[in-house]
């Protein structure tokens, strides 16, 4: 029995795979499982957190009994900035996860650019707007994060599910609670709850994390009104997460990668040297340039991110 595949879970918006591949990149075994899409309203859409666990249990699985190999280590690639709460003590989200398509938030974004007060989407998030300061704040988000203020990224999904669900922001400031996006979701059932994580491309599409300081920034915490005790660590995108829980695949495996869906796929579309671009098919049309070792900042509202 050979230990050098690679076990890669593949979660995306509208589907969940897993892939074998051996030390030459040659996929061996994949399995898939489709994600149903939850529309509580025009414009809003979930997901079923436990869904995506299940799905991801099956599909590695499937490949696993496929293959009969071993794995030296698991890599996750995921849909990005689509947001999770759940609870520490048994690891199940407060509440459906609010994908990154989801526009409820669009009133707290036009609130902290200064465009008008708007709807606001709770009471206690309409209390802190309040005190914020009616000048906008698109340029400090945007030359921190190289983002946009806008409902697509995950700190207003966050200040929505702390204000919307009964209770959570007063857990959250408890250190009960912890947010993540998929990736960190997935790394903690994976680890049973031991390690809580996700790397720089994941948290640098929070609206949470300064790209040039890499690490989590307490103003912009402070801004969406964020306790710092949700966030996970960040870490490099290559590197030790922990392992999984023997229960889950018969033994403990490392898991040594996280990346973005769309990072990951300026990586395997081998876009090593500045100026190279890559565009991918899948939900959305998505094109992404490697602009080197510095950020570069957009004057024409692209979004700058870390690779």
């Amino acid at each position: 029995m050979t230990t050098a595949c690679l076990l890669a879970i593949d979660q995306g918006t509208t589907s969940t795979r897993a892939i074998l591949f051996d030390a030459d990149g040659r996929p061996l075994a994949a399995a898939r499982r489709e994600l149903p899409q939850i529309y509580p309203r025009d414009g809003w859409v979930e997901h079923d957190g436990e869904e995506i666990w299940r799905a991801v249990l099956d599909t590695c699985r499937e490949v696993l009994a496929k293959a009969q190999t071993g794995v030296a280590a698991i890599g996750i690639a995921n849909q990005r900035e689509t947001t999770l709460i759940w609870d520490r003590d048994t690891g199940r989200p407060i509440h459906n996860a609010i994908v990154w398509q989801d526009r409820r938030t669009a009133p707290l974004c036009d609130r902290l650019r200064g465009d008008g007060a708007g709807e606001m989407v709770g009471d206690r998030t309409a209390d802190h707007c309040r005190r914020l300061s009616d000048d906008g704040h698109g340029a400090l988000v945007a030359g921190r994060t190289g983002l946009l203020l806008d409902p697509y990224f995950s700190a207003t999904k966050i200040a929505w599910l702390l204000d919307n669900v009964p209770g959570a922001r007063v857990r959250a400031e408890r250190g009960e609670l912890a947010f993540g996006t998929v990736d960190s979701f997935l790394l903690w059932r994976l680890t049973g709850g031991r390690v809580h994580a996700t790397d720089a491309t994941n948290a640098s599409r929070t609206l949470l994390y300064n790209i040039h300081d890499l690490a989590w920034d307490p103003a912009l915490a402070e801004l969406f009104d964020v306790p710092m005790a949700l966030l996970p660590e960040a870490r490099d995108s290559a590197g030790p997460f922990g392992v999984t829980d023997a229960e889950w695949f018969g033994r403990a495996i490392p898991i040594t990668g996280i990346a973005g869906d769309q990072q990951a796929a300026l990586i395997g579309q081998a876009c090593f040297e500045p100026g190279m671009v890559k565009s991918t098919f899948g939900t959305g049309c998505f094109v992404v340039m490697n602009t080197g070792a510095a950020p570069v900042l957009s004057h024409n509202r692209l979004l700058t991110t870390v690779a």
